[in-house]
């Protein structure tokens, strides 16, 4: 009886010092979500809005600025997410081999882009590629190019610019998880490999990628999320332009919000995009990722 009463006392207790976190979990994220999610059927400008249904998820549809925003947020998650993994596992590789020297300068040089204030590198990229900036002046005086490239102007180079940009700052951040699962494989394998004349691509593709799996699986969800809210590169160096070149969804939602006559409910709909785009890939991705083995 008494170790019972004990327990009850060590239940309540643990509920008491539980009680501040879920409390603050409670109204900073759990009641954000389910007020965005209420606001996201609002109609109206401002703090005037009433009730409207599902009139924004029409709006959506029909919406020239939103399909453009989500056009570019696609664009950059399809083109520019294989190119950061696959640079960052290639680098990992690199950087495992016990026979490279400085491998710790290396990896120290590849992995500080990622802890560099965002505003501060979006405006260094914004001042090299400007049109009279130090890349249009390297390529000019190697002789590659005869005119300068208006990187931030046209809508195309635009595009590379911010693709260019995410990729500089996030390729070693993921690198970092990859080196760290490398530092896990059996060496031996390698060795018995080479041994038998297995080649280092097909190393790469049947040794390295497989053991690498689980963290892939974990840095293309990270990179996913990280994608489809891109918006830190892009306010910052091209403000979306030129004429929404490169206008992503957060982007977009936060000039519905602040730029333009607020429009909250709406804002929250196109956010719900973001959260539903999210859910779909990382879903897709974990299919793709099973373990289709049968037991």
């Amino acid at each position: 009886m008494a170790a019972s009463r004990l327990s009850r006392g060590e239940l309540i207790n643990g509920w008491l010092f539980m009680a501040p976190a879920i409390v603050l979990v409670g109204i900073f994220l759990i009641f954000p979500i389910l007020w965005s999610l209420w606001m996201s059927f609002q109609v109206g400008r401002g703090m005037n809005f009433t009730f409207g249904g599902f009139a924004n998820i029409v709006r959506l549809t029909q919406d020239p600025v939103f399909q453009r925003a989500l056009g570019n947020t696609i664009l950059f998650f399809v083109v520019q997410v294989p190119i950061m993994l696959t640079l960052a596992a290639l680098m990992a590789v690199a950087l495992n081999d016990p026979s490279l020297r400085f491998r710790g300068l290396f990896r120290t040089a590849i992995f500080l882009p990622c802890v560099a204030s965002l505003v501060a590198y979006s405006a260094l990229f914004k001042s090299m590629f400007a049109d009279a900036g130090l890349i249009n002046n390297a390529l000019l005086s190697l002789g590659l190019i005869s005119e300068p490239i208006y990187w931030i102007r046209d809508p195309f180079w635009a595009k590379v610019l911010i693709i260019t940009a995410i990729t500089w700052r996030w390729t070693g951040y993921n690198m970092i998880f990859y080196l760290a699962a490398l530092q896990n494989v059996d060496r031996s394998m390698y060795e018995a490999a080479r041994i038998d004349g297995v080649p280092a691509w097909a190393r790469f593709v049947y040794i390295t990628i497989p053991m690498l799996k689980p963290v892939i699986l974990f840095t293309s969800v990270t990179s996913t999320i990280g994608t489809l809210q891109l918006f830190d590169e892009v306010v910052n160096i091209t403000e979306g332009g030129p004429a929404d070149a490169t206008l992503t969804l957060s982007l977009y939602i936060y000039n519905l919000t602040f730029r333009f006559m607020p429009n909250f409910g709406y804002a929250a709909t196109v956010s719900y995009v973001i959260v539903v785009a999210v859910a779909i890939l990382s879903l897709a991705q974990f299919y793709i990722a099973r373990d289709r083995r049968k037991s």
